[in-house]
């Protein structure tokens, strides 16, 4: 055997599924192998292999037993010469596989080789290689002298970017995003280390290749797709502690006490630096458009209020200072909060969404007007001018930030070229239609619309001018028809900067790109997460607050018709309290690989006039609830069941 292809896959079925197509493209002229280790998946990665590729050699863990550990399951059963750690979430060429090993075969010295990586959008990724850290490359990509001087032979090693990425050349460190390891040099240096959970393993097991006399290499004529990041997100807390702290086990591993304890002081200042950052930049992105509103209508209410009791009363100061210190920020606190629970806030932004929270907002501040003593009611009209005056005012913020095009406020019309032949593209539109995401236009181009250049490549004139022509704003490739070394080049070739790129793999549900796959609109998709979407989390949750809390005021009555009195408060307080949903999946063996919600007081199965009891159905039924979600099911779920509110919670996913 010449190769074993070893892929950890932890819920990232759609990914692995287009991984998969290309590593059987370009496994068809060498003898190979494919292991997969799944780390206990719940989002039917498992069913999905075993249905689509049975040729793989799948192990199945019931934990998530990390990258380092799960990788070792496999490389410990494989047969191949070279042994090739790869992501899920990437795609490689046609002959990747045969180029690498045979510059391995002519490289006797080469222990390890990595390739050029490119993202979602043609765009080199300087982890492609990589230095040793030492403690003085650390502090130079830690406080950012890296980024600033990327040609210095000094202050570029991080990244080696005074090395050119077009050019093969020996390096410290490889990803483990493509990592080919001569089997023999691996024996020599040991598997990898369990110690790392899941980053820092890359850059122990290239030091200890080269510790074990062998060579890493950067090869520089293949490519691969690296969409990067499911599993964490790297602007989050949790990935920079993780991440340093991988490079800390590493310095106290492999370096001297005294650059150990060096190293990790610089770790220890990089968490502390990095995770204000990303702390203060999640924070801002989080509050400052409902502090931009809260400023904006304060300003103007205020000059509001002193206008109309000037018009009203003749008297600018009319209103008090407890109406303008207590009151009207109450209000304002009260729009944006039902704003907020409207998805007004969401990106991309959906003015109606805030229109709604507005109405809300207006509805529920008059209510509670009228609850008020006496003293602080100040004026019903002075409400209904100020929501007025809310609605002009959040209409003009959002219109200048879409004019001055901050990402999430535009329009998000999509206007996709499909490339295949007939029938490719129909199945495509097909999947488009049924994903429910609104397309201004959609237009097609046949893959053998591309002119080849004398000597200079392929160049993707067709494409292009049909891009211009149409202005399109997505591209999404057939897999089927179309060679992997032919989407990278069109990605890299093909000028538009706000393009974004995807990639259909045949017969699958699901249509990947761009960047990054854990980013938004990446991912087209026909599946059961529609439950999982943020708005839906959000929704359920306000129903549970407001259903707990209702079902209690109203428990006098609503006692005498439960079957269970005793369990009736029990639920009704847990559910108040977070713990239970009012509505969660039936249970049954098979619906633990939907996503995941919080124990139900009731269940879909709680609507139907006929009991379900068989596992296929009461499963399909949890299928059909967790895709098609929405809160007014609920609503019917809780009306049908109202009499089981005692019962037992219904899930255990």
């Amino acid at each position: 055997m010449k190769l074993s292809i070893v892929i950890v896959n932890y819920n990232v079925k759609h990914f692995l599924e287009q991984c998969l197509y290309s590593v059987r493209k370009a496994t068809k002229n060498i003898a190979a192998e494919v292991w997969i280790v799944d780390n206990n998946s719940v989002d039917g990665s498992i069913e999905m292999l075993r249905e689509k590729f049975p040729e793989v050699k799948l192990i199945e863990n019931k934990k998530n037993v990390g990258f380092s550990a799960a990788n070792n399951q496999a490389i410990k059963q494989a047969s191949g010469e070279y042994i090739l750690l790869l992501n899920p979430d990437t795609v490689v060429e046609e002959e990747t596989f045969t180029k690498t090993t045979a510059f391995m075969d002519a490289h006797p010295d080469a222990g390890a080789l990595g390739v050029k990586m490119i993202d979602g959008k043609g765009h080199f990724l300087p982890e492609s290689k990589r230095a040793l850290p030492t403690p003085e490359v650390a502090f130079y990509k830690i406080f950012g002298l890296a980024s600033l001087f990327p040609g210095s032979k000094r202050f570029g090693k991080y990244h080696l970017t005074y090395l050119s990425k077009d050019e093969t050349n020996e390096v410290d460190v490889l990803s483990g995003a493509f990592m080919l390891m001569r089997k023999a040099a691996l024996d020599k240096a040991g598997l990898l280390d369990e110690t790392f959970f899941m980053y820092g393993e890359d850059i122990d097991m290239s030091y200890r290749i080269t510790k074990a006399g062998y060579k890493n290499y950067y090869f520089s004529e293949t490519r691969i797709i690296h969409y990067k990041g499911e599993s964490t997100r790297k602007g989050s807390v949790n990935y920079v502690i993780m991440f340093y702290n991988a490079m800390r086990i590493f310095a106290i591993k492999h370096f001297s006490k005294q650059n150990a304890k060096l190293f990790s002081t610089l770790i220890n200042a990089a968490i502390f630096f990095r995770a204000s950052i990303s702390i203060t930049r999640r924070f801002i992105n989080k509050v400052a458009l409902p502090i931009a509103d809260f400023v904006f209508i304060y300003i103007g209410y205020y000059f509001i209020s002193l206008f109309y009791g000037q018009l009203k009363f003749s008297s600018s100061d009319y209103y008090s200072r407890n109406f303008l210190l207590l009151i009207l920020p109450f209000y304002i606190i009260t729009w944006i909060l039902c704003i907020l629970f409207s998805g007004g806030y969401d990106k991309p932004m959906r003015h109606w969404k805030t229109i709604r929270g507005i109405l809300w907002g207006t509805g529920l501040i008059l209510i509670l007007y009228a609850l008020l003593p006496e003293n602080y009611r100040f004026s019903r009209a002075l409400i209904f001018i100020g929501s007025t005056w809310v609605l002009l005012a959040l209409t003009g913020i959002r219109q200048l930030l879409r004019i001055i095009k901050v990402p999430g406020f535009g329009k998000n019309t999509r206007r996709p070229l499909i490339i295949g032949t007939d029938d490719e593209c129909k199945r495509v539109h097909d999947l488009l239609d049924k994903t429910g995401v609104k397309f201004e236009e959609i237009h097609y181009a046949n893959p053998e619309q591309v002119q080849p250049a004398n000597g200079n490549g392929t160049r993707f004139n067709k494409w292009s001018e049909l891009i211009t022509i149409y202005d399109i704003n997505e591209v999404i490739f057939c897999a089927k028809d179309l060679s992997t070394q032919l989407i990278m080049d069109a990605m890299s070739s093909i000028p538009k900067t706000e393009l974004e790129f995807k990639i259909a793999p045949p017969e699958s549900w699901a249509i990947i790109g761009s960047n990054s796959i854990h980013t938004s609109g990446e991912l087209y998709v026909i599946d059961v997460h529609a439950i999982n979407t943020t708005p839906n989390i959000r929704d359920k949750r306000i129903l549970d607050i407001i259903g707990s809390l209702l079902f209690f005021l109203l428990s006098p009555l609503l006692i005498l018709i439960q079957r269970n009195p005793i369990g009736y408060f029990k639920n009704i307080i847990s559910v108040g309290l977070g713990l239970k949903s009012l509505v969660g999946y039936a249970p049954d063996s098979i619906s633990q690989r939907l996503p995941k919600i919080k124990d139900g007081v009731l269940s879909p199965i709680d609507s139907l006039d006929t009991p379900v009891k068989d596992s296929e159905s009461v499963h399909s039924i949890n299928s059909v609830y967790a895709r098609d979600y929405h809160v007014f099911t609920d609503l019917k779920i809780i009306w049908k069941g109202i009499r089981n509110l005692g019962n037992s919670p219904t899930s255990k996913g």
